[in-house]
């Protein structure tokens, strides 16, 4: 038994170095400027680094959130703002830097009274207020935010597609070690345990806030990152945009469809269903919200825990068993 769990971890291990070496090879075999292939896999990329930060508050820890999307925004405005007055410049890791620490430590002073008062769906409707209140912020920014127009950056210093894509590759992998690293630690059992059981958690002696916060700290850090990235992406940064509800609603549809509280299934998600958005933008335009809404029913009703627990062989109902989402299920 041993040696096949060891074998199929190698297996595991090798079928995503070969993987990463595809995704690196393939921006130098097409055009990258006009392919629309290197352009699905930045945009997937995009939402897998919040994919797993949402699954590492929600799917390991056990803390829905619903806003990812404040977190992506801040990331956004930092990297403007920070880039309209000459602190930082194109590209600029540091920049990207701030964003993430910004994003954490908002995360962090936010995460405090919430995850210490709030449980279920009352800390998900808290979570969603932390959005709006950053997006009326930047509404009535004046100067600062420039409020409903938002920030604009000249784009003649715009390089290569190939720049973006390689970018959002690297974020990709720090994203994916870090919770994998995680998960392999003492934290990765802290953070299942309070998502089984917060009151048994906390009765064999583990800090649960402490973790909870770590994991949401966690999860905005790289979501301030995915941000930063995409306001160098668009050159244009403004609230209708970037505190978008898109950015927390289909990264949550996508660890769902993939399955929630495993490593590949964000993964697994975000190409499925970003590939069933696109197809249908492209073959039926005026039946794309349809077809969407359609899709994401028929998930809910026949794949609820996700697309790894059928993959695996695990046909546990994932979704009815996972703490964070009993609410859900729960009669009132």
């Amino acid at each position: 038994m041993i040696r096949a769990d060891v074998s199929k971890q190698k297996k595991n291990y090798l079928i995503g170095l070969i993987l990463v070496c595809f995704f690196i090879i393939f921006p130098f075999l097409v055009d990258a400027e006009t392919s629309y292939t290197v352009y699905f896999f930045y945009t997937a990329f995009l939402y897998i680094i919040l994919a797993q930060g949402w699954n590492l508050v929600a799917g390991y820890a056990g803390q829905v959130s619903l806003g990812q999307h404040a977190f992506f925004g801040l990331g956004c405005y930092v990297t403007a703002i920070t880039w309209r007055a000459g602190i930082t410049g194109y590209l600029d890791p540091v920049a990207m830097l701030m964003s993430g620490v910004g994003a954490a430590i908002v995360a962090i002073a936010i995460g405090l009274p919430l995850l210490a008062k709030l449980r279920g769906a009352y800390f998900a409707l808290g979570t969603l207020g932390l959005g709006e209140i950053l997006r009326v912020v930047a509404l009535n920014g004046g100067s600062f935010t420039e409020g409903p127009s938002g920030i604009s950056i000249s784009s003649s210093v715009y390089l290569s597609m190939r720049h973006y894509y390689f970018i959002a590759l690297l974020i990709v992998l720090i994203t994916l070690l870090f919770v994998w690293f995680i998960m392999q630690s003492r934290t990765g059992l802290a953070l299942v345990a309070i998502r089984e059981d917060e009151t048994a958690a906390a009765a064999n002696g583990i800090a649960v806030l402490k973790y909870k916060i770590f994991a949401f700290a966690g999860g905005a850090f790289v979501t301030g990152l995915a941000g930063s990235l995409n306001a160098y992406y668009t050159f244009h940064t403004h609230t209708a945009g970037a505190f978008n509800l898109n950015w927390v609603i289909i990264p949550i549809l996508m660890v769902i469809l993939g399955g929630i509280g495993t490593f590949v299934g964000p993964i697994v998600g975000a190409f499925v269903l970003l590939a069933v958005f696109e197809l249908t933008s492209l073959l039926t335009p005026e039946l794309h919200p349809l077809f969407t809404a359609a899709f994401i029913i028929v998930v809910t009703l026949f794949l609820p825990g996700g697309i790894m627990s059928y993959i695996t062989g695990r046909k546990d109902m994932i979704l009815r068993k996972l703490s964070p989402f009993k609410w859900l299920f729960q009669k009132t």
